[in-house]
């Protein structure tokens, strides 16, 4: 079992965002959905906690009403293998959300994600500082990452 469980704070929505995040990633499933019996704060049967998995991770996401929103200060990390895979998480997770700079959106629900290519950091970390800047240069110039942009900048 996982030692630490990232715990999400939803309005109402938390059982259809575990759907549609578990439906983007491999390894990824609804392991249990807690609903609201007579007498809860919420209507009989909605969903008040769902513990899902995503790429094999554990969260929990509770219908905890509208005190709370996500902001900036945490988001979640996808390390990705390619291009296709970038382009393809960023179209779903901004259908609905909103783009932001260097790799970083909001998704339907407000939650921010990062979707970084594996070739960022590999050319951030070059041993050239020139390779390495200009290559920062040319990601801050971006919303969604273009791997190709990035090795243009580095050569």
């Amino acid at each position: 079992m996982q030692k630490i469980t990232t715990y999400l704070w939803f309005d109402k929505q938390a059982e259809e965002a575990a759907t549609f995040y578990t439906s983007l990633f491999a390894d990824s499933r609804i392991l249990d959905v807690q609903r609201h019996g007579e007498g809860g704060p919420g209507p009989v049967g909605s969903a008040m906690i769902v513990t899902f998995e995503l790429a094999g991770q554990r969260y929990i996401a509770l219908n905890g009403g509208p005190e709370f929103r996500f902001t900036e200060a945490i988001s979640l990390f996808v390390d990705c293998e390619t291009q296709e895979e970038v382009d393809e998480l960023w179209a779903k997770l901004t259908d609905g959300g909103e783009e932001g700079r260097c790799g970083w959106l909001k998704d339907r629900y407000g939650l921010s994600w990062q979707i970084i290519p594996k070739a960022l950091p590999e050319l951030l970390s070059k041993s050239d500082p020139a390779v390495a800047g200009r290559v920062m240069q040319a990601m801050l110039g971006m919303k969604k990452i273009d791997v190709q942009g990035l090795l243009d900048a580095a050569s």
